[in-house]
């Protein structure tokens, strides 16, 4: 209710301040401990037991600098980032866009993070503290060996991760997604999972999750899947913003960028569903793209999501949408009548 008062107000804020304005509320006014969640929410993916399958997904949390505060805020798990090797201010500004009309947000931030040493000083600082923490790494821009990035962010990052999140799938760093071609995919999945496992002993490595974009032709997917299962990823997490251009009404529907929020919807199940067929359910599926409400969650679960992330939705619903998505997926799991999250995913 409070923040469908103040949501007239924040909207008149350019989209970005208005960002950085709740990175600075959530460090002031999140509660003193995360709410408790009944058995039936928690998921077990990768050996990681989640206390509810709803996560902030990358983006909202550049740099690591409120992971707590969102758990706190109900999320089962926050994924930071994406963080890359150095430093670098990202696109031009404006590169962040609310379209209203269409509850979405289109994207080109291009990677804008403080680097990893900052991180890294950040995030150890919360070692042994209770609840799952992602870190989404990319490479930079200007980079001229972007294997070797995403080997020395695994490096860096593994010993302080519950899960490590290769992105490749951004739109807003040219070529980037290049790498989901097999053969890049390959060698970029041996890099990285040569440097956890130099960084970590075993038993002690974060497992690998796999950022794919919704934009992808069927035999990427294939190519995709049989790599996750051959490399024994942790799961992929589907998707990312995508490119396309479904019917918009706002005013900013022309800009360039990565489109996320409600159009992505449709675009994204379809994906995961792709997905689930493709792996054979042998790898987890973590659910973003166009999720809002519990009803939303609810789907991407039975389509065979273990795991679902939001951000986009939060701009729109107030930062209790993770509390409210748990609510209704309690009610939707006895309405339909499943004991618990994992008995649900697939199921559709």
């Amino acid at each position: 209710m409070l923040y469908s008062l103040l949501r007239p107000a924040l909207f008149r804020i350019d989209a970005e301040k208005a960002h950085g304005l709740a990175l600075s509320a959530l460090r002031l006014a999140a509660p003193a401990r995360a709410p408790t969640y009944p058995p039936s929410l928690a998921s077990e993916v990768a050996g990681i037991v989640f206390p509810n399958p709803v996560g902030m997904a990358a983006g909202f949390d550049k740099d690591g600098e409120v992971p707590d505060a969102l758990l706190r805020m109900g999320f089962g798990s926050a994924e930071v980032g994406s963080i890359t090797p150095l430093p670098q201010a990202g696109n031009p500004r404006p590169r962040l866009f609310r379209l209203v009309e269409d509850r979405a947000v289109i994207n080109r931030m291009g990677f804008n993070n403080g680097g990893a040493q900052v991180a890294v000083d950040r995030l150890e600082a919360r070692v042994g503290k209770p609840g799952v923490l992602g870190i989404n790494i990319g490479a930079n821009k200007d980079s001229t060996d972007r294997v070797a990035d995403y080997a020395i962010m695994a490096k860096l990052m593994a010993p302080i991760a519950g899960y490590l999140a290769v992105n490749i799938s951004s739109p807003n760093t040219p070529g980037l997604r290049a790498l989901q071609d097999e053969s890049a995919l390959t060698g970029l999945l041996d890099a990285v999972i040569e440097a956890r496992d130099a960084a970590c002993p075993e038993g002690k490595r974060p497992p690998v999750f796999l950022k794919v974009a919704p934009d992808l032709e069927p035999a990427d997917i294939d190519a995709i899947a049989r790599i996750a299962i051959d490399k024994r990823l942790g799961a992929l997490i589907v998707s990312n913003t995508t490119i396309s251009r479904p019917a918009l009404a706002s005013v900013h529907k022309g800009e360039s960028g990565g489109l996320s929020g409600a159009p992505l919807r449709d675009l994204a199940q379809q994906r995961l569903r792709d997905f689930r067929k493709a792996t054979g359910g042998a790898v987890p599926l973590v659910g973003v793209g166009g999720i809002a409400n519990a009803e939303d969650a609810w789907a991407r679960i039975r389509a065979g999501a273990s795991l679902v992330q939001l951000y986009s939705a939060m701009v729109y619903e107030g930062p209790m949408i993770a509390r409210k998505i748990c609510k209704g997926l309690i009610t939707l799991m006895k309405r339909d009548g499943f004991s618990s999250i994992a008995e649900a995913v697939g199921s559709e």
